[in-house]
């Protein structure tokens, strides 16, 4: 079995580094700040297309993205915290499966991330928003995982908090379970995956389930 992860929302809770950062960048470039609840709405998207969403012309877009890497970077592992039952999830699934992650934050800061944590030990594979050209919702971020993985006789999993994490499971064909831990709502998580859980522990354990039950009959 292959486990893919998303971060925001499915490991780890950066809400404060992410809204921080954004504030910082509006004020670097004078610009009228937006409310909290504007950019959360946002999070799970690549930088260029939620500055964008929130007002910045294509022009300058680049630019706030350019000072938002540089703040975030002094202030991610700070201001970021794993999410409850996080960890377990992690080494109980890296037990019986292998596990990667495919995210749309920058891979080298996520990279920093897990490794500030103590985790990316347990990950074969990480995809960030500069691994790919297509990010989520796209299929390519998790077809660019599987690349790195054998895929032979095994089963494909998803486990994110927003329907980006689930559609783009639907476009590489493969399985996915929306978490509630994140930034998505059960009812936007539910279009698109049958199965919906609390957090990555009860996805893990969902899927340690099947894994028994295919062994048992097999």
């Amino acid at each position: 079995m292959i486990i893919l992860f998303d971060l925001d929302g499915t490991l780890i809770d950066s809400t404060d580094a992410i809204v921080s950062t954004f504030h910082h960048s509006f004020k670097v470039h004078n610009t009228q700040a937006v409310k909290d609840e504007e950019i959360k709405a946002l999070i799970g998207y690549p930088l260029d297309i939620m500055y964008a969403r929130l007002g910045i012309s294509e022009d300058k877009v680049w630019s706030f993205v350019a000072t938002y890497k540089e703040e975030y970077r002094k202030i991610s592992t700070i201001k970021t915290d794993l999410l409850q039952n996080a960890v377990e999830a992690v080494k109980k699934a890296s037990k019986f499966a292998t596990l990667g992650i495919v995210t749309t934050k920058t891979g080298k800061y996520s990279k920093i991330l897990m490794e500030h944590f103590n985790l990316m030990k347990y990950f074969e594979v990480l995809i960030g928003r500069e691994d790919v050209n297509n990010p989520k919702p796209d299929a390519e971020p998790i077809l660019k995982a599987l690349e790195n993985l054998d895929t032979i006789n095994k089963d494909v999993w998803m486990i994110g908090d927003t329907k980006l994490d689930l559609i783009a499971a639907q476009n590489a064909n493969v399985n996915s379970i929306g978490v509630l831990c994140g930034y998505g709502d059960k009812e936007s998580l539910k279009k698109f995956s049958n199965v919906i859980l609390n957090d990555a522990l009860e996805a893990v354990l969902y899927l340690e389930g099947m894994k028994k039950q295919h062994t048992f009959f097999t």
